[in-house]
């Protein structure tokens, strides 16, 4: 991902949803988290992913409240994107601290468990660390660092990091399969983010191949000789769980469920949605939202 300072939510994007899953405002109730300094809020760099979940009916709402058994109750999907502790809102640089009290993880547990569902989303470092403690709560254990392909000559443009069925880098799911051609999901693209691994009963949809690795330093995008760095071949990017009644959707990459842009040198760069090989990233974020809501199965 680019800077902190550069980039910005790109508010020209829209995507024709061929068939909405509900008519307009009638859908679901989505929270977006804004009450863990988040890097992604509903009227920021969300933007993007709060108009095409409008555009499928959905009602989404900001959540500006710790999180607890009344406030929980109120929605039915929560998507909680780049979480941060204080601490290191401003200084990106260990130790990271968990965005979240072990009073508002049991709450979320409980909540899940009762037939809430969440969408976790904790891109590179510091991210990762901020989510630890939520996601190690489901059986995930985020790497607190950056998942980047490993590059053996200097100079070398970096390529777009691809998933798909071919190379079997994206697994075949509800998500992915859809309910038709319509809304099959062949190939997506994401932007950096972290590797994770997932518990025995959970579903991989993306995962790293060959040629991989995370880099792991003490202060985010400061990579020297010596940082520490670990091959990722079959860790994951992506993945599912179903805990009790509820649906957990985990990913180490934020800015696929966005559309953003860079300006630079008069001109401007679009990533996440926007992309123009990202073709199929916003389907894949609808299907997200939609098979967490029951609606794929």
């Amino acid at each position: 991902m680019p800077s902190l300072a550069q980039q910005l939510a790109d508010r020209t994007f829209r995507y024709a949803v061929a068939k909405p899953t509900y008519n307009t405002g009638k859908g679901s109730l989505v929270f977006i988290d804004e009450a863990h300094h988040n890097f992604h809020k509903l009227e920021g760099r969300f933007h993007a992913f709060a108009q095409l979940l409008k555009d499928d009916g959905y009602v989404l709402q900001a959540n500006r409240s710790t999180f607890n058994k009344q406030s929980l109750a109120r929605c039915k999907i929560l998507v909680i994107a780049n979480a941060i502790h204080p601490k290191n809102q401003r200084d990106w640089a260990l130790p990271a601290y968990s965005a979240f009290t072990n009073q508002e993880i049991q709450a979320v547990k409980q909540w899940i468990y009762q037939g809430g569902r969440l969408l976790l989303i904790a891109d590179h470092m510091p991210f990762p660390g901020a989510a630890y403690d939520l996601a190690k709560a489901f059986g995930f254990e985020m790497n607190n660092g950056f998942a980047r392909r490993i590059i053996k000559k200097k100079n070398l443009k970096r390529k777009l990091d691809r998933f798909n069925r071919q190379s079997t880098t994206l697994k075949s799911h509800p998500i992915t399969n859809g309910t038709g051609t319509q809304d099959r999901i062949d190939e997506i693209i994401s932007f950096t983010g972290q590797a994770f691994k997932i518990p025995a009963n959970a579903k991989p949809l993306v995962v790293f191949p060959e040629g991989y690795e995370t880099l792991m330093p003490d202060t985010a995008w400061a990579f020297k000789p010596e940082t520490k760095r670990l091959p990722i071949k079959g860790w994951i990017q992506g993945a599912t769980l179903k805990y009790g009644k509820g649906r957990v959707a985990v990913f180490g990459e934020a800015a696929m469920f966005t559309s953003q842009e860079v300006k630079r040198n008069g001109r401007t760069r679009r990533f996440g949605m926007s992309h123009p090989e990202a073709k199929q990233n916003p389907q894949f974020v609808l299907n997200v939202i939609r098979w967490l809501d029951g609606k794929l199965e």
